[in-house]
């Protein structure tokens, strides 16, 4: 699962930002901006998937949607919920075309604050040392 989201997380960076960036392990310990998004299986599985984002790396999305080189902190909620849709989303569409497919919810804001939360596993996307966390949760064992 984590798999197709991360792939689709490249995908937002290749064609979207286009900046170079990389996949690491290493979870930042740094203030972000956190949104969840929960996912049914069609294994009757389900699942939270959070995108936890420093300033620097949703200030570069609101750059490129909206124009903006410096945004609210509501602006920046509204394009993390935003992204965290267009990923899972694209994620969707990754993993229909194998047999791991799934429905989504509706994308929430959780907090600004340290990720904190429990999670099955995580990789973080770095831009330009802006760091975006995408972490994944069973919610059903």
């Amino acid at each position: 699962m984590l798999k197709t989201i991360l792939q689709a997380s490249e995908n937002f960076c290749i064609h979207q930002i286009r900046l170079p960036y990389r996949i690491i392990k290493s979870i930042p310990k740094k203030r972000t901006l956190i949104a969840y998004i929960d996912i049914d299986t069609h294994d009757n599985k389900k699942y939270r998937v959070y995108i936890a984002s420093e300033y620097g790396f949703i200030q570069k999305v609101a750059k490129l949607f909206l124009e903006e080189d410096e945004s609210d902190e509501e602006t920046l909620i509204d394009m993390l919920l935003e992204t965290t849709n267009l990923i899972v989303g694209s994620a969707k569409v990754i993993a229909q075309e194998s047999e791991n497919s799934y429905t989504l919810g509706t994308p929430h804001f959780e907090k600004i604050d340290v990720f904190n939360f429990a999670y099955n596993d995580a990789r973080a996307v770095k831009v330009q040392g802006d760091k975006m966390i995408i972490a994944i949760k069973e919610l059903n064992v």
